[in-house]
Formats: structure tokens, C-alpha cells, sequence
């Protein structure tokens, strides 16, 4: 077992966890687009990304492909990462608008302004659906193609593919296609669909450097409220 600190909370895991595997053992929420637990990481997103190291020295990295080790600093809702995730949110509402999933994310991290041209692409090249066909459904009927700009998936030599059986996986695991947005401003006034943006209300509560990081924000009110203030420590055995 190693031992580290997130967000001033020592915790014990096994050696090869991941941070953003450490972190969700103690109930906190990281976004990401590109993750899911049935498949292996690939950090393609970019929004699952954390804070580590000593302040000021610290830098970002992927929190589903960074290995927890002893002694690590992490922070998961500093300043930094929260604009981080925001620029990242704005990049794909420039790219794919349509997602309910990507405009869910933009409302509940309050982001109300897409500076990016807009593209409405059908895909944001996270991967999902080329490992749920390769590691769950044992096809390896797609993949990527291409470097950069051009990058996307298909199949092999734009083809047919014999090896796929239709299941519909990809489709199913798919953040771009699973569900559409279709409130009334996504193509008509601008990238930002705000329909539901009233649905979550946005946690102000800053504590050194760092929001509130419970999900859902009354979880930790209704604690607070129970507990005297001078015992409002965490720990954990």
C-alpha cells in the first residue's frame, strides 16, 4: 500500500492505482469524457486532469493514466484545474455542440462562452468506442486513422467490416451520439444551448485555493450544519 494526500485527505491505496481511481474511493467527482471502468485509460479527454507536486511547483496531468505514488500532492478543484477544465469544455462545444453529455458538462462548470470556431464534428476522437469494440465485444472492427486534424475512426481501409456484428456498442458508449441536445439556441444563436444551465445550481464555496468539491453540493451543507465547527476534520482508517 502507498500513501498519499488529495485535497488534504490521506488516503491508502494499492500500488498501480490511478489518481482518478483514488480519488473517486473518496467520493469526489472528476469529469471525463474518455473514461469508463470496464475499459483501459487512454487520456484523450484531457478533463479528468489534476493539480500535483508542492505549490508552486506544481503541474497537471491526467488523473485516469497518473499513477498514485507515496508521498503525492494532488489537488482535484484548484483555480487551475477548474479554468483548465473550462478551456477544455469550450474546445468541445466548438467541436461537437450536439452532445447532451458535453452540454450538460458546460452547465454544471458554469461555461457560458465558446471563444472557438464552430465545427459540429460528429466525433471528439476520446476512443471509447474503439476499446469497448476491441476489449468488450472482442471485434477490433474500428479504429483510428490519420494524425492530427485529420484523425478520426473507421474501418480498416474504409470498408465494410466482416468482423463487425452490429451490436451497437460503439453507439451505446459514444458521449457525441448517446444522447442529442436539442434545446432551441444550439444552432441558432450560438454553440451554447443554456436550456439547462437552471438544473444544478453552481457551488461558490472556496476553501484555500480550492472549490467545494462534493457532488451533490448539499451533501457537505447538510454535514456542516451537523457538526461543530471545530471538529470538521476528515479522516480516514
Amino acid at each position: 500500500m502507498i500513501e498519499l494526500m488529495i485535497n488534504g485527505i490521506y488516503v491508502q491505496v494499492e500500488r498501480g492505482t490511478k489518481l482518478l481511481e483514488a480519488a473517486n474511493f473518496l467520493g469526489i467527482n472528476i469529469p471525463t469524457l474518455c473514461y469508463n471502468e470496464g475499459l483501459s485509460p487512454y487520456g484523450a479527454c484531457r478533463l479528468c486532469v489534476v493539480e500535483i507536486g508542492e505549490r508552486p511547483n506544481t503541474k497537471l496531468v491526467t488523473s485516469c493514466t497518473y499513477p498514485a505514488t507515496e508521498g503525492l500532492k494532488v489537488y482535484t478543484h484548484s483555480e487551475r484545474v477548474l479554468k483548465a477544465r473550462k478551456m477544455i469544455i469550450e474546445l468541445y462545444l466548438a467541436t461537437c455542440p450536439t452532445s447532451k453529455v458535453i452540454q450538460d458538462l458546460a452547465s454544471k462548470h458554469g461555461v457560458r462562452q465558446v471563444r472557438f470556431m464552430q465545427e459540429y464534428e460528429d466525433c471528439i476522437n476520446c476512443g471509447l468506442c474503439v476499446r469497448m469494440c476491441a476489449e468488450q465485444m472482442m471485434g477490433k472492427a474500428i479504429g483510428f486513422v490519420g494524425r492530427g486534424e485529420k484523425r478520426n475512426i473507421t474501418t480498416p481501409f474504409d470498408l465494410k467490416s466482416e468482423e463487425c456484428r452490429l451490436c451497437g456498442g460503439c453507439i451505446y458508449i459514444c458521449p457525441a451520439c448517446q444522447t442529442r441536445c436539442i434545446g432551441p439556441n444550439v444552432k441558432e444563436s450560438g454553440v451554447i444551448c443554456n436550456a439547462c444551465a437552471n438544473l444544478e445550481p453552481p457551488c461558490v464555496n472556496y476553501f484555500d485555493d480550492m472549490t467545494c468539491y462534493m457532488d451533490p453540493c448539499v451533501a457537505c451543507e447538510q454535514a456542516a450544519n451537523r457538526i461543530p465547527k471545530r471538529e470538521r476534520v476528515i479522516t480516514i482508517e
